[in-house]
């Protein structure tokens, strides 16, 4: 039996909910927006069919508080609520809340989001299932002399991870005996800190891994398949900043295996929805679980662009109760998509946050290329949130080709107002470590040791080489060229010059 959704309730905020409004629209659905105080003007709220205030602009006011997001689906009459990702997607008691309210819970039932949200007992679900795990344990983090038995019988270094954590909080990479009570209090404390849960686990710790996550589909009808992978090794604090599909190692055997584990633990879990299971692997290739991610995930468009398949549409048909339109033998793979964050962040000044409003926002276009994105000129990114502007992704018949599109969509992309990492990501595409593939979880440390992204071509050298003696020359007579063009370029780093140099002439924008 299906229940066909008429309005649905975004429990979301900026380019999340903007994808969510559109995946509607196309459905015939009607879209209900929540949003704060801060967000008033926001673009989602401008798309949306129709609106309602949540509160004050701290997330904890407004978009966590879960009294609000259930009384704005009753008032506006919503059948369902969709929780994108982040806030409250992977909250069991929110889950379970809307299932008690009889509303749909656009993913899991709140028991396979409560057993797979805990690491450790996603771990014995995963065991169970067959799936290769990396040695460790749980331990007891008030017990010292247990828990440094366990880590020597593991071997240094281990992994100290919460137990109900993610994002890379709670977790420590410890080397050697000396610092592992200061890196297991210290975890257990964030961890309490940021999950109400002080429970930490070890795992050996796996020097270069790569970080590989398979998507999949479940139904109520207990069909489950996998669309692929995703390579999401390039991450700076835990966090992802580039992803691809297929990955650089793959391959149909390989693909085929690592997709079987997939699904044994989404059967072996009930799972129905869309989901993320997520795997490292080792330099020998050999794959590892490593947890599950109950939502729809911030990457997903990369599998979107080489599978055709809209996994928002797909989110709504699963909760509707319809069947799965697709067999396992009906996923292919076409050609390869790379997906950029693009975040309001300062990488000069160690990525913080940039906040205020776009004063220009010109999007890049044409063949392979698309663009997620939360805000149009005017837009404020405020401080109370994720800084991502948008996500920029690029599509070609192979991974040169798509790697060629990225520059160029890069080139094209310009925002002035706030910092971006636009012109980071314009160093990475053209690192040749990136290029040919050789990737892992210590990309970027490796490097890029000093957070200096200077890797450029001879021609962008020899450009960045001229901007450091106009720069010189600058300061040396005290120059000053009007409205402070000079004086504002010397407080600039070289690769920031040298790669806003089409925006600054094409735009006439002034960062």
């Amino acid at each position: 039996m299906t229940t066909p959704i008429r309005k649905l309730l975004i429990a979301n905020r900026g380019e999340i909910a903007v994808r969510i409004i559109r995946a509607c629209r196309d459905l015939g659905i009607r879209s209900i927006a929540v949003y704060s105080d801060a967000d008033a003007a926001a673009f989602h709220v401008r798309l949306a069919d129709e609106v309602y205030n949540i509160g004050p602009a701290p997330s904890n006011q407004s978009y966590l508080v879960q009294d609000k997001i259930i009384e704005a689906a009753k008032r506006s009459g919503a059948q369902a609520i969709h929780p994108g990702y982040g806030f409250l997607s992977e909250n069991a008691a929110f889950a379970k809340r809307c299932e008690d309210e009889g509303l749909i819970f656009i993913g899991p039932k709140s028991e396979t989001i409560a057993l797979l949200g805990d690491k450790l007992a996603a771990r014995a679900t995963a065991l169970k299932a067959g799936l290769p795990l990396i040695k460790g344990s749980d331990i007891e983090s008030t017990n010292l002399a247990a828990a440094l038995k366990i880590a020597r019988s593991i071997g240094f270094p281990v992994l100290v991870k919460a137990a109900a954590g993610g994002g890379g909080k709670g977790m420590r990479v410890v080397n050697d005996e000396e610092l592992f009570e200061e890196s297991l209090s210290s975890a257990a404390n964030e961890a309490k800190s940021a999950f109400g849960d002080s429970r930490v686990y070890l795992e050996k710790y796996l020097a270069r891994p790569r970080h590989i996550e398979m998507q999949i589909l479940c139904d109520q009808h207990g069909n489950c398949l996998y669309l692929g992978e995703r390579e999401c090794s390039i991450q700076r604090r835990h966090q992802k900043v580039i992803e691809e599909s297929p990955s650089p190692i793959m391959t149909p055997e390989f693909r085929a295996r690592m997709g079987k584990a997939a699904v044994g633990i989404a059967r072996g879990s009930g799972y129905v929805g869309a989901g993320t299971v997520e795997f490292l692997v080792d330099e020998d290739k050999s794959f590892y679980f490593l947890e599950v991610n109950t939502r729809l995930q911030v990457e997903h468009p990369v599998t979107e662009m080489v599978t055709g398949i809209d996994l928002v549409k797909e989110q709504i048909a699963i909760a509707e109760g319809k069947k799965l339109s697709l067999a396992q033998d009906d996923i292919q793979i076409r050609g390869h998509a790379i997906e950029c964050r693009i975040y309001a962040e300062d990488p000069d000044n160690g990525f913080m946050p940039s906040t205020g409003a776009l004063k220009s926002y010109v999007v890049p276009a044409g063949p392979g290329i698309r663009v997620d994105s939360g805000v149009v000129v005017g837009s404020e990114i405020p401080i109370y949130y994720d800084p991502m502007i948008a996500k920029l992704i690029a599509w070609g018949k192979d991974r040169v080709e798509a790697t060629s599109r990225m520059k160029r969509a890069l080139e094209e992309y310009h925002v002035s107002g706030v910092e971006t990492t636009i012109g980071f990501h314009r160093v990475i595409m053209d690192n040749e470590k990136f290029v040919a593939g050789g990737l892992s979880t210590r990309f970027l440390e490796e490097e890029y040791p000093d957070n200096v992204y200077r890797h450029l071509t001879d021609e962008l050298r020899e450009r960045a080489a001229l901007a450091v003696a106009i720069d010189k020359y600058a300061r040396e007579r005290k120059i000053a060229v009007g409205n402070g063009g000079m004086a504002e370029a010397a407080s600039r780093s070289n690769w920031k010059q040298t790669y806003r140099r089409v925006g600054l002439r094409q735009f006439g924008g002034s960062r």
